[in-house]
C-alpha cells in the first residue's frame, strides 16, 4: 500500500496539531491516571451504577463503583449528573485509509491484483487523517481499517485502532483481527448510480463464474495449508508472505470476513467455510436476516451494514434495512451494527450511534442496540477486553449529557487510553467560521 500527503494537506495538519497542542494545554502531560466521578456508569456487563466513580490507570480502567476512593495525582474529571458509556466501536471501515474519494492521491484502502493476505491495514493507516477527528467527536473511540478487496479476492488484512495518537503504533489496538474476503457474488445483473438492471446473460454463466471464483478461493486455502505443512519440513521451501499470511485463516487463528450481500452468496459463503473448516464472519450481509436461522444454526455472526439504506429489491419492503437487526436478533445470530454499506462503501463514521438507533424503532430493544455497537463487536473479533466498564477493560470511554443513540446528545468529553482527547474537528471549525459570518 502507498501513502500520500499532497502539499495542502501538509498545510491542514499542521494546523490541525495547533489545534490540538491548544486544546490539550490543560491538561497535565505527565498524568497516567484519571478518574471520572459523580456519574451514573452503565457497565454493559451489569446494572448502571449511579454516583460511581471510574479510575483508570495507564491506558486500563483498574476500578469502578460507587464511593471508591481518587487516587492522588489523578486527572479528575467530575461527571456529576452526566452518563459514562464505553466506547463506540465502527467494526468495519476505511477510517485512516482513505480521505477524499475523488481524489486518488488520499485513497490508499486497496493494491492491485485479486490475492493480497499478506498485506496488513495498519501500515497504510494515516494517523492525521481529517476524519478521524469527526469521527472521535461523536463518541467513535476506536474502528476496524479495513483494506478493500476486489470482487472473488482478497484484500489483506483489517487493523483495530483507537481514534487518537500521533503514530499507528501509539492508536494500535490489534494489527489483525480479520482477512478482508469479497465473496463471488452470483451476479445477474449489474448496478449504476441510476438503479440496478437486469442482464441478459443466461443464469446457468453467473453460476459458472460464480463457480470458478470459489474453487480459486478453494485452491489458495490448499497452497495455503501445503505451505504451513512444508514450513515445518527439514528443508522448508523459500518464504512466502501471501501463503504464511492465509495460513493462519487455515489454522484458525483469525477469520475470514466475508463481503457478502445477497443470500445465495451468504448461503454459499457458509457452506464453503463448513467445507473447508475455516471461521467466517459476513460483513455487510445486505440479505442476512433472510438465512438467519442458516448463521444461527453455524453460528455465524455479522458485522452488519448501515441500517440507513435503501431496499435492494423492486419487491423488497421499505422497513428491510431497519428490521433486519431485530430479526437476526432474535434468532439468536450473533450480530454487531456499523457505519458501512450506506452512501456507497465508507459513509461517514460519525452516524454509527444513528444507524443502531433506527433499528431501536423497528423493534430491537435500546440496550441491545448500543452493544451492538460496543461489546458485540468487540466479542465477535476476539477482543475481550475493549466494549465494557470493568476492571483490565481498556480504557476507551465516553461522558455524555443523555442517551449516546440521541441525535441531540452531547459529547462532554471521549476518553482514549485512559485520558480526554479533543473534541476539536473540521466539522466544528467550518461550523463556528460560518456561524460568525455577517
Amino acid at each position: 500500500m502507498r501513502a500520500h500527503i499532497s502539499r495542502a494537506a501538509c498545510h491542514v495538519v499542521a494546523a490541525a496539531v495547533v489545534g490540538l497542542a491548544a486544546t490539550w494545554s490543560v491538561i497535565p502531560v505527565a498524568a497516567q491516571r484519571t478518574a471520572i466521578t459523580g456519574a451514573t456508569v452503565h457497565t454493559l456487563v451489569g446494572d448502571p451504577i449511579s454516583n460511581a466513580t471510574v479510575v483508570m490507570e495507564n491506558g486500563r480502567i483498574t476500578s469502578v463503583g460507587a464511593g471508591l476512593p481518587v487516587p492522588a495525582g489523578a486527572l479528575v474529571i467530575d461527571a456529576t449528573g452526566l452518563h459514562v458509556y464505553p466506547g463506540m466501536f465502527n467494526a468495519f471501515s476505511q477510517i485512516g485509509l482513505q480521505e477524499v474519494n475523488s481524489v486518488d492521491v488520499t485513497n490508499d484502502h486497496s493494491e492491485t491484483g485479486d490475492f493480497n493476505p499478506h498485506l496488513v491495514a495498519a501500515t497504510a493507516v494515516h494517523p492525521a487523517s481529517e476524519r478521524i477527528p469527526v469521527t472521535r467527536a461523536n463518541g467513535i473511540t476506536h474502528v476496524v481499517s479495513a483494506p478493500s478487496a476486489r470482487p472473488g479476492g482478497i484484500g489483506g488484512q483489517a487493523t483495530v485502532v483507537s481514534l487518537d495518537g500521533w503514530t499507528v503504533e501509539e492508536m494500535l489496538i490489534a494489527r489483525s483481527v480479520g482477512m478482508v474476503l469479497s465473496w463471488p457474488a452470483l451476479a445477474t445483473g449489474f448496478c449504476s448510480p441510476f438503479g440496478c438492471f437486469g442482464s441478459n446473460r443466461p443464469f446457468s454463466e453467473s453460476v459458472g463464474e460464480r463457480d470458478e471464483g470459489i474453487e480459486r478461493i478453494r485452491g489458495w486455502l490448499e497452497d495455503a495449508r501445503r505451505y504451513a505443512r512444508a514450513a515445518g519440513a527439514a528443508s522448508p521451501p523459500p518464504r512466502d508472505l501471501r501463503l504464511e499470511a492465509l495460513a493462519r485463516v487455515t489454522s484458525r487463528e483469525i477469520p475470514f470476513l466475508v463481503l457478502a450481500d445477497g443470500a445465495r452468496d451468504i448461503t454459499s459463503a457458509v457452506d464453503f467455510a463448513q467445507e473447508e473448516g475455516v471461521e467466517i464472519v459476513i460483513v455487510s450481509g445486505r440479505d442476512a436476516a433472510q438465512v438467519a436461522d442458516l448463521l444461527a444454526q453455524h453460528d455465524v455472526p455479522v458485522l452488519m451494514r448501515a441500517t440507513q439504506n435503501v431496499p435492494s429489491g423492486d419487491d423488497d419492503p421499505y422497513s428491510q434495512t431497519f428490521t433486519a437487526a431485530v430479526t437476526l436478533y432474535e434468532a439468536g445470530v450473533r450480530f454487531a451494527m456499523t457505519a458501512w454499506g450506506s452512501s456507497g462503501p465508507n459513509p461517514p463514521s460519525r452516524t454509527l450511534p444513528y444507524e443502531a438507533a433506527n433499528a431501536v424503532g423497528f423493534g430491537l430493544p435500546a440496550e441491545e442496540a448500543f452493544k451492538a455497537i460496543t461489546k458485540y463487536p468487540a466479542e465477535i473479533l476476539g477482543l475481550d477486553d475493549l466494549g465494557t466498564i470493568q476492571e483490565g477493560s481498556v480504557a476507551n470511554l465516553i461522558v455524555t449529557d443523555g442517551d449516546p443513540l440521541q441525535i441531540r446528545t452531547q459529547m462532554r468529553y471521549v476518553i482514549i487510553d485512559g485520558k480526554p482527547s479533543g473534541l476539536d474537528n473540521k466539522h466544528k471549525m467550518l461550523w463556528q467560521r460560518y456561524r460568525a459570518r455577517r
